[in-house]
Order: structure tokens, then sequence, then C-alpha cells
């Protein structure tokens, strides 16, 4: 049932003229709820996944609950104008030093001052202490596993984090949100006593991924045309498979006379030098072009510009670029392993990350083969439209509300 204002204000009028209606067990009608949500980093300029998914959910529950009470709590920043306005949601910010002082001291002295009923805590970790229900969603497990030797000290810093802290809160958590099957099963198999109270809720795809027209083009860079490009989105964490993407896209350079160049993304100039020299690529490096981070406001005109999309990632609880190259009509590329063929769902040519000669070969049909790329581009198109972000605050939204109205319930 949906908390609408009318309808609740029709329960109270109604309620001085029947006993039932002025229980508020019985009628089924509750004020509105309090809630809290923890969105850390989404005021930083420089979002990623997570971020992401806890803005599109802020921005989904702003358009179909006008009834309840958000409380929004993140850490100072200078993108502080990302979330729109709305009488219901109020931006509590708050300041510290750490990552975990802010989440394990200033955090949970917010959430006291608000008097929130719940929170949710929406990027895999949460406060020791915490005086309300909690709900947190559990992107991916993959810190439980080994410790990575590559990556920059700050994403081992973080992953020893979650392996110290989220063993701990999981147990005290009313409900856990992840965001695929595949991660659910990864979860249970490490944590089996969450078996009753962890649910999938697929990520969305933004209205702003879209296929654009030819006209709408815009220059991206003097080194590349729309549609004669290939488009990696590549970073330190090792999951993301640098390696074998440079080897495989090599081959394919090696094996064809006119190579389109490689946009790889989210990378900066030095660790491609590092990358190449490590394996004697050096004469590879005329080929690629950096454009460094982009924004998430751009992104999509690089996805429908490429010729096709790469994401052969070792490891990935979801794999949301996917879905963003995928809805602006670009053919993608991507794993066999993990939650990659649940979100692919057979609209993307699938290859094993761990054998660059499959990257290269994958490469070479989907731009040599003009049928297959626009099957999958077709495919691609009717995929994308089957996970909504509105879907996905609808299925987070009736959490809260059963978790409320099971804690009214005990009153």
């Amino acid at each position: 049932m949906d908390y609408q204002k009318t309808d609740y204000i029709k329960a109270i009028d109604l309620g001085t003229r029947s006993p039932e209606k002025q229980n508020p067990k019985a009628s089924g009608h509750y004020p509105p709820m309090k809630i809290g949500i923890e969105a850390q980093r989404i005021f930083r300029p420089k979002k990623h996944g997570m971020d992401i998914v806890a803005l599109e959910l802020i921005r989904h529950l702003q358009q179909i609950d006008t009834y309840n009470q958000y409380y929004i709590f993140v850490k100072p920043d200078v993108d502080d104008a990302c979330i729109p306005q709305a009488d219901n949601f109020e931006i509590v910010t708050v300041s510290g030093q750490t990552y975990l002082d802010w989440e394990q001291i200033y955090l949970p002295q917010a959430i006291k001052r608000t008097g929130v009923e719940l929170v949710h805590f929406t990027s895999n970790t949460a406060p020791m202490r915490c005086a309300v229900p909690k709900i947190i969603t559990l992107h991916d497990v993959i810190f439980m596993e080994k410790m990575p030797l590559k990556g920059t000290n700050y994403q081992k810093l973080g992953w020893a984090y979650r392996r110290w802290v989220v063993p701990k809160v999981i147990n005290h958590c009313e409900q856990i949100i992840t965001v695929s099957h595949y991660e659910k099963a990864q979860i249970l198999n490490k944590f089996p006593q969450l078996k009753t109270k962890l649910s999938v809720v697929h990520n969305g795809v933004a209205a702003s991924f879209e296929e654009f027209k030819l006209a709408d083009y815009q220059p991206l860079h003097k080194k590349i045309k729309p549609k004669q490009f290939l488009f990696f989105l590549g970073n330190e964490a090792p999951k993301k498979n640098m390696q074998n993407v440079l080897l495989g896209y090599a081959q394919y350079v090696e094996n064809h006379h006119t190579p389109l160049p490689l946009v790889i993304a989210e990378t900066v100039p030095k660790q491609l030098r590092d990358w190449l020299t490590k394996l004697h690529l050096n004469w590879l490096a005329e080929y690629i072009v950096l454009p460094c981070y982009i924004p998430n406001q751009q992104i999509a005109q690089w996805y429908n510009q490429a010729a096709a999309f790469l994401y052969p990632s070792l490891r990935e609880s979801f794999g949301l670029p996917i879905l963003e190259a995928m809805a602006c009509g670009t053919p993608v590329i991507t794993s066999n392993t993990s939650a990659m063929p649940e979100v692919a769902r057979g609209a993307a040519l699938l290859v094993d990350p761990t054998q660059s000669n499959e990257i290269a070969q994958a490469i070479y049909k989907i731009t040599n083969d003009q049928a297959l790329a626009a099957d999958l581009r077709e495919k691609g198109l009717v995929n994308s439209q089957q996970f909504t972000w509105t879907h996905h605050a609808q299925k987070v939204q009736e959490t809260y509300k059963a978790l409320v109205r099971s804690e009214h319930s005990n009153i």
C-alpha cells in the first residue's frame, strides 16, 4: 500500500467515528515514517558505482513518495546540488576526518539527533553502534575473499575496513539488500545466517542513458570520431582487468590493418605507462586515448559514440555500465563470470576475462560483423529497459514500510 497524505488525513477524520479507525494497527494507516539514508560520498565530484546507486535511489524516492520524511546523511563536498530539493527530504551534513570516524562516531550522533525510525546504509558498511533499526545494501563481499596485492593504498585500506566491520554489523541488521542473485549466493556462502533477511533488488539505468541521434553528438576528443573507437572503463581496481584488456587489444591491433583506437576512462597517463611498460607494450600507447575521469552527466555521450563497449571484468556484483552502454545502443563485450551474464541476459558478447585472446577475438567480431553488432544493439536496447530506477526505489521503499510496520506492530 502506498502512503498518500490524503489517505492518512481521511483515516484521521474517520477515526473520530469508528473505534477501529482510531487504532493504526487495525486500520493499516500509520503516520509518516521518518527514514534515514546514509549517502556519505554522493556530494563528491567524482562519483563511482555505489555513489550513483545511492543518488538514483534518492532521486526516485522523491518521485514516488511525497508523504514520508527522509533525512539524507552526507559528508560535505562540492557537488551539493546533485539532490533535487523536496519538502519531505532534508539533507543532514555530517563532518569527519576519515571514512571510519565519519561512520563510527559522527554519523550515529547525527542519527540520534534526527529521531529517525530506521536508517538505510547504502554502501556495504554501517556503524557498530546505532540505536535504530538498520538496513544495509551489501553490494558485494569481494572484501571477504583474498586480500588484494594490487590497487592503491586507499583501496587496500577500504578493503581492510570492510573486512573488519561488515561481519560485525550485519548480524544486527533487520534487512540486507544486495544487487544480484549471483551476489546473494556469494553472501550466503560467507554468511549463511542471513538467509531469512537477505533480498535482491536489481539496479536500474537512468533515463539520461539513451540512444542519441547523430545530430546530437558532441565533439569528444581530437583523436577520435563517432563510431570509430572502442570504449573501456578502467582503473586501478584489480577486478577491472586492465592487464588482459591491454593484452587483448594489442592482439587485435597486431592483426588488423586499420584498428580502432581504444579510449580508456578513469586512467591517468602514468598508470597507463606503468601498465604498458610492465607488459612490454609501450608501442601500443599511440592507439590509446585517455580522457581520464568522465563526469556521470557526460558519459552517455561516450557510450553513444563508441563502436563497442568493453567490460570484461574479473568479477562484478552487478555491472551497471553494461546497462548504461546498452541503453545508448552500443554493443557490449563483457565477461561470462559472476553477475555479468545475469545483467547482460544474452544481449552481449561474453568472454572468459582471463583469456586475452578471447577479448581480442570479440573485438574483431563486433567491429567486423555488422549483422552481429546490429543484433547486439537491438537486444541491448530491449534488455536495458527491463532495469529501471523507479522499480528499484519501489522495492526499497517496500522494505522500509515492512520494517516500520513490524516495529509498530510490536508497540
